[in-house]
């Protein structure tokens, strides 16, 4: 299943909405300006997810999981390698950047940076997309992508695609690279699309 150029526009521009918004609640929370670069999204097939991340992250990664509830359900991660999880850390607090594993400020900051961007793009497509969501509580995991990519597949049978969100941030002059991924059904993909195609006609 794939996304024509232009439902793949009208993604990109959703995601930029809330993209935006994350920007602003990250800049009020910092108290400095938060840029995030525009995203660049592909679909894959659930057992291609880890293939696809791999080249472009470390082998231990840390992952805010967050599973959403609706007319369009399924799970959201937002994923880090561990030193860029470290160094959001120190951007944020000021603290010296340490191994997530010992340190648990690190952990509670990236779980509260990674719920604040999921549940602002998540919270979009919602509204823009006249779909309710409802979401669990997000929680940190320090573990192999493999490992991350095999639970959802375990635990979450009816989940087929991966939506990969690739996107920079920049905070203090330091740039960091985050994945935010969207595993989806079938009947949840085909929901999305009819979605994207009413929006688009709505908008034109």
């Amino acid at each position: 299943m794939e996304l024509t150029a232009d439902q793949n526009d009208a993604l990109i521009e959703l995601i930029n909405i809330g993209f935006g918004r994350a920007a602003s609640s990250l800049s009020k929370l910092t108290g400095d300006r938060v840029q995030l670069e525009v995203p660049q999204v592909k679909m894959c097939p659930i057992e291609e997810m880890a293939d696809t991340l791999r080249p472009l992250l470390g082998t231990e990664l840390a992952t805010v999981h967050q599973i959403f509830f609706g007319p369009v359900e399924g799970d959201a991660l937002l994923v880090l390698d561990q030193h860029s999880a470290s160094i959001l850390k120190e951007l944020l607090t000021g603290e010296p950047a340490l191994p997530l594993e010992i340190d648990r400020s690190a952990r509670e900051v990236v779980t509260e940076i990674g719920n604040i961007l999921l549940n602002a793009c998540l919270g979009t497509f919602g509204n823009l997309l006249k779909v309710q969501v409802s979401f669990s509580v997000p929680h940190l995991s320090l573990r192999a992508l493999e490992s991350i990519v095999s639970s959802i597949a375990v635990n979450r049978q009816g989940l087929r695609y991966a939506l990969i969100v690739h996107s920079s941030f920049k905070l203090r002059h330091s740039s960091l690279t985050g994945y935010l991924v969207v595993v989806l059904g079938v009947a949840s993909i085909e929901r999305l699309i009819r979605a994207l195609d009413g929006w688009q006609r709505e908008a034109s």
